[in-house]
């Protein structure tokens, strides 16, 4: 049967109605109460020792999200683990819920395409994790102007958008695989624990598992420090294919201007280079761009498998 009219008739009502219903739901509602606690506690930890320091740090407002004090972790450490739950609680039932209300075909029955439903669906969450963090961000730079009584420079404001862009990308990998599942699996419960499944492998088996493999690799191998650098490389390869680790590399340089590189160093590479010097934001984008990219070009992937999976399952009434 051929189409007729945009395959995106009717995207925008699908994003607005999604939207709404994330932004008023309970789900939504107690993740940003245990993000906003987050927050304020991290601050305030974070502020108690950059009060002593202030007039001396070029990059006061960074130091408050990277800054850790015992017992709390960082601000960063605690957006990497709250971010994957948020958008996993937003898309976990994304198509499936509708199956078990029995709604779908009701939508589907307007003059409105399953292109539309799957990828508003996506937008919408998109767009509540934005908000969420646009908020939070805005919320942790009140919070420190309050305690540090100092404003922000312009750098330490252009460098937290690109930290909200980073999160935003690294919260999209999460929100896609959510979405996949919710199409592959017709029970919600199975789809929130395969991707929850997903999250702590990669968050705390991958590295162990690389580090066997890497292992296994680098006794057979025999060389000079050519082959000692492609042992690295390829160590630093398999991390890579986790996307916390992509994250986290992202992060590190975008917060942190005195972060030159993400990798092995040869002495080569060092000449000219000035000790201490830091870098400007469009060199920490080039550094980092891989890695952004790559947490992108996964978001693609995985909304292309729950594209065509959702494409060809048959909808009843």
């Amino acid at each position: 049967m051929k189409r007729r009219g945009s395959p995106w008739t009717g995207l925008g009502a699908i994003v607005l109605k999604e939207l709404a219903d994330h932004l008023t739901s309970v789900r939504m509602r107690l993740l940003e109460g245990l993000i906003l606690l987050t927050a304020i506690g991290t601050v305030f930890a974070a502020t108690q020792t950059l009060r002593q320091t202030i007039g001396e740090d070029p990059f006061l407002y960074l130091k408050i999200l990277t800054s850790a004090q015992d017992p709390l972790p960082s601000f960063v450490a605690f957006m990497g683990f709250l971010i994957p739950l948020t958008a996993i609680a937003l898309a976990f039932d994304a198509i499936n819920g509708e199956y078990m209300r029995r709604t779908l075909s009701r939508v589907l029955a307007q003059p409105i395409y399953r292109d539309a439903v799957l990828l508003g669906k996506f937008l919408a969450g998109i767009f509540t994790l934005g908000i969420t963090l646009l908020a939070l961000w805005l919320l942790v730079t009140g919070l420190g102007i309050l305690r540090l009584g100092v404003v922000p420079e312009g750098r330490e404001v252009a460098r937290g958008l690109a930290f909200i862009l980073a999160t935003l990308a690294y919260g999209g990998v999460w929100l896609a695989l959510a979405m996949l599942f919710s199409v592959v699996f017709r029970q919600p419960a199975t789809s929130a624990m395969a991707t929850i499944a997903v999250w702590l492998f990669f968050a705390v088996f991958w590295e162990i598992l690389a580090g066997l493999f890497f292992n296994i690799i680098s006794a057979t191998a025999t060389g000079g420090p050519e082959t000692e650098l492609a042992l690295a490389n390829f160590r630093l390869f398999l991390s890579r294919l986790s996307p916390n680790t992509l994250y986290s590399e992202t992060v590190l340089a975008l917060l942190n201007p005195d972060v030159r590189a993400l990798g092995p160093v040869l002495i080569t590479q060092l000449e000219g280079a000035v000790r201490g010097t830091l870098l400007p934001l469009s060199q920490s984008l080039l550094l980092v761009w891989p890695q952004f990219t790559g947490m992108i070009a996964t978001v693609i992937l995985l909304f292309a498998g729950a594209y065509v999976a959702f494409q060809r399952q048959e909808v009843r009434a």
